[in-house]
């Protein structure tokens, strides 16, 4: 990858530590399709704070409960009236931080730390098992994501490293762990067409989710590039970090950094991806592919 002109912004930010990674579904050379790293900048090793990265991960544990059977999709959760699914898209009513019903299930999209740690819950009441050790088990060892830990909330409270976001993007690109219907599923909008405010960002309409995942969709702003395609999805968090995947463009970027997101994170970000998305296509980084 031209990780020189797509990557060596990323020393210009104005943060003390920062590792980014891009990484490129492709033919494996054996039949298979394989992920390949492009491009990586900062310390593979340095634990950060995930923030509401950890939302990924955390909904990646529940919908392994779901396709082990312990939990389903339909089952009630939170308020009621309200899902499995509704939790995960961030469509069950439930207030940012408290327990307050502000909607009725299915019909606004109101962004839950709540509805995450409700997550939590279920899936330790379903398996006898905390939801720390759950995910720890279920997400952490099989990929090898050795730096990876989750203290307090499912919502906002894993650290890692970069070497452990590399993993998880790689699954997310080439899955081992969930069926690929289920990831089509949990990254395809849940609830099409609720309206709410993207943290950050401002109120958008349609705030597009699948469940855990954010949906990019046509947002603007965002904080993703304009060249992401509309099928991109992820999340970033306060912590200053984020991970992408872009389906369509066969493409994940990760970048963590020890700078809380701020206008900083809004300026640099989105240049950083279209950059990359410019850089990561197979005609521009590899004439043979």
């Amino acid at each position: 990858m031209r990780d020189v002109d797509a990557l060596e912004q990323v020393t210009r930010w104005p943060v003390e530590t920062a590792a980014v990674c891009v990484l490129r579904r492709e033919p494996d050379g054996a039949g298979g399709i394989g992920v390949r790293e492009l491009g990586q900048v900062g310390p593979a090793d340095h634990p950060f704070r995930l923030a509401s990265v950890s939302k990924l991960l955390a909904a990646y544990a529940v919908l392994i409960a779901v396709e082990e059977g312990a939990i389903g999709l339909s089952d009630p959760a939170g308020p009621p009236s309200s899902t499995v699914a509704h939790l995960l898209a961030h469509a069950s009513g439930l207030e940012f931080g408290g327990e307050r019903v502000f909607a009725a299930p299915g019909t606004r999209r109101i962004y839950s730390n709540t509805g995450i740690e409700r997550l939590g819950d279920v899936v330790t009441a379903a398996t006898g098992i905390t939801f720390a050790d759950y995910l720890a088990e279920a997400v952490f060892a099989p990929l090898g994501m050795a730096g990876a830990r989750l203290t307090g909330s499912p919502a906002h409270g894993v650290r890692a490293t970069l070497d452990d976001l590399r993993r998880f993007a790689a699954e997310l690109l080439v899955p081992s762990l969930l069926s690929p219907a289920m990831v089509a599923t949990a990254t395809s909008v849940a609830f099409p067409g609720l309206s709410g405010v993207l943290p950050g960002f401002g109120r958008q309409d349609p705030n597009d989710w699948g469940l855990g995942f954010e949906i990019r969709g046509h947002k603007d702003p965002h904080w993703t590039g304009r060249t992401n395609t509309p099928a991109t999805f992820g999340h970033f968090g306060q912590a200053g970090s984020f991970l992408w995947v872009d389906p369509v463009a066969g493409l994940s970027c990760v970048a963590l950094s020890d700078r809380d997101f701020g206008e900083w994170a809004r300026d640099a970000w989105p240049p950083l991806s279209d950059d990359i998305v410019a850089a990561g296509r197979p005609s521009v980084v590899d004439p043979a592919l």
